[in-house]
């Protein structure tokens, strides 16, 4: 692993069943940079994240975390890893019989032997960070989506990660929120040096947060690199989802009677 690398990906490989879902997948993320996963639906970019969180178990290949390799931690090991780690899902994934204040200070219930007013006071320290101070009282069925996830975002900052994944930050969020919500992925980068690690379809919001994106097409890397790198990327996977332009897929009429009678 190398010296400046809070991620390093080598030669990957997943399967479910006996169908088989990334296919060598060597990437790098580099200290305190935000690297977005982008790709179309069954990209593969869902699979690459729950390889990430140590939920699935690669077939073949390493996955380095913080210098850690997960796929040779004990359930221990693994514990003690997540715990500098920090989880915003696609949908927020907060506790509905919960207040705000409630779901932001769980993990420090849960991990911490904290005092109950020293968590009070971390949770409105990250409700502040994300623009949520003074909502602490409210349950989530009263926020708005962009509400629910800036409290989604200050439960997975609240023990100071040393990275941060991110789930489609900007799904089914309007666009002024949204690129609000991209201001913050910035200011954590910049204000509390965080390695993030972003999957999002959004194009805008890629190209606003990213310091490097790969783009998974069908389980495969197709580039990565810079936002000007991957623009000039020729392949024409790539230029098809940076334009969206429909694929157009040539059918083997052979091939096709075979996949439906097989």
């Amino acid at each position: 692993m190398t010296p400046t690398a809070a991620v390093q990906i080598s030669h990957l490989d997943a399967y479910y069943g006996d169908r088989k879902i990334l296919s060598n997948i060597n990437m790098t993320v580099n200290t305190g940079e935000v690297m977005v996963i982008m790709g179309g639906s069954g990209s593969g970019k869902s699979t690459l994240l729950r390889h990430l969180l140590g939920l699935n178990t690669p077939v073949t290949g390493a996955i380095m975390l913080l210098g850690e390799d997960i796929t040779k931690l004990d359930a221990v090991g693994m514990m003690a890893l997540r715990k500098q780690m920090g989880v915003a899902f696609q949908g927020g994934a907060l506790f509905g019989s919960m207040t705000v204040a409630d779901n932001v200070e769980l993990p420090l219930r849960e991990h911490t032997n904290l005092d109950r007013k020293t968590m009070q006071i971390m949770a409105r320290m990250k409700l502040e960070v994300v623009n949520m101070a003074g909502h602490e009282h409210l349950l989530p069925a009263q926020l708005s989506g962009g509400m629910v996830k800036r409290v989604a975002l200050a439960r997975a900052i609240i023990m100071d990660p040393k990275l941060l994944f991110f789930d489609e930050p900007s799904a089914g969020l309007d666009p002024v929120v949204a690129a609000e919500l991209d201001d913050l992925i910035l200011k954590l980068r910049d204000a509390m040096k965080m390695t993030i690690i972003v999957v999002t379809h959004e194009l805008d919001s890629a190209f606003k947060i990213a310091d490097r994106i790969t783009v998974l097409d069908r389980g495969v890397i197709l580039c990565s690199g810079t936002v000007e790198e991957v623009k000039r990327c020729p392949d024409e996977r790539v230029q098809a989802l940076l334009t969206r332009t429909p694929a157009n897929e040539n059918v083997d009429a052979a091939d096709y009677i075979h996949r439906l009678t097989r």
